[in-house]
């Protein structure tokens, strides 16, 4: 049975910042004082966690942060991480733990296959070239109901001249930080939001933002934030944060005049009710994961890589072969 609905999570949504951060300071509290203290931060290095951990490290001094190198980060975002761990922000406790998955990305995709669309579709996708009459199979082909995929829109990926799998978030990140947690016996605390995804929000509804009781215990204390909160909080707080984002700033009316500056810009202020909005990388998952590309406004993620890391684009491309699996999906990449 469900915890919380989709009015519970608008609702939280739309308080305060001020009123956000308390309630996330809470549900951390809670998280610590249960498990006696044994939990860690999974960081990424992106803005979200970052957030989480300056919020994390304002309360307690000795909770350490887990980044997971898996080679298919920003170098900035690996730049950032070695900053932090070396003590460069005194807002930030420098305790990280850094660790690496036991194979590469060519090797996932070569054993299992690319990551297209979503978690969720290529996950039944994979299980219906295995399993044709399975539910999956008839979930992705549009032949059962299923509110989490539009019926038979992705049904062309079965037959996909390259394999389709979601197993490689699981086994690049997931399955270091879960030996870690079994190592340690550390329960994690991480930054998602329940609006990233399907995924993500029916999670919340089940278990909220502590599931205590889940087979793998979790913290999402910012479950019911939004990445304008995100954004707000590194202005608000004056937070260091990775420089691959660009600047945070106003977002610009587009009626605006190319090149205008408004009062806003010259007076360096902001109102918390302005929608703010980052001049350089919205995400900054793995350079090469295609999950949500397709719904990505041009210039998308791969275009402006060709642009900004030709190095990192040509290797994708051709030693990858995204390439040919963009063009199968109909995503543009030049």
């Amino acid at each position: 049975m469900s915890r919380h609905n989709k009015g519970d999570l608008q609702q939280m949504q739309s308080l305060p910042l001020e009123a956000k951060i308390l309630m996330t300071q809470r549900r951390i509290r809670d998280w610590v004082d249960y498990w006696h203290g044994d939990v860690y931060v999974s960081f990424s290095g992106g803005k979200d966690s970052t957030v989480l951990k300056h919020i994390v490290d304002g309360m307690y001094d000795d909770i350490p942060a887990v980044f997971v190198n898996t080679g298919l980060e920003y170098p900035e975002i690996q730049q950032f991480v070695r900053e932090i761990k070396a003590g460069k922000y005194a807002c930030f406790n420098p305790d990280v733990e850094i660790l690496r998955p036991e194979m590469r990305f060519d090797e996932v995709i070569e054993k299992h296959g690319y990551p297209v669309a979503s978690k969720r579709v290529s996950g039944y996708v994979e299980t219906a070239k295995r399993h044709p009459d399975s539910m999956r199979a008839k979930w992705i082909r549009g032949e059962e109901k299923t509110k989490f995929v539009t019926g038979g829109k992705w049904s062309f990926l079965i037959d996909a001249p390259f394999p389709v799998s979601a197993k490689c978030c699981d086994i690049m990140k997931k399955k270091p930080v879960k030996r870690y947690g079994k190592q340690t016996g550390r329960k994690p605390i991480i930054g998602t939001m329940a609006d990233e995804s399907p995924n993500r929000e029916q999670s919340w509804r089940q278990n909220g933002c502590n599931a205590f009781n889940a087979k793998d215990p979790i913290s999402q204390p910012m479950a019911f934030w939004t990445e304008q909160d995100v954004l707000h909080y590194i202005k608000q707080f004056n937070v260091p944060y990775c420089p691959v984002y660009g600047e945070i700033q106003v977002m610009h009316s587009p009626d605006a005049i190319d090149g205008q500056i408004n009062l806003i810009d010259y007076l360096g202020d902001y109102e918390p009710e302005d929608t703010l909005e980052t001049t350089g990388c919205d995400r900054t998952g793995c350079m090469f994961c295609m999950f949500g590309c397709h719904l990505e406004k041009t210039p998308n993620r791969f275009q402006r890589m060709k642009k900004t890391r030709p190095k990192q684009y040509a290797y994708c491309m051709d030693k990858l072969g995204l390439k040919e699996v963009l063009e199968y999906i109909g995503v543009p990449y030049e």
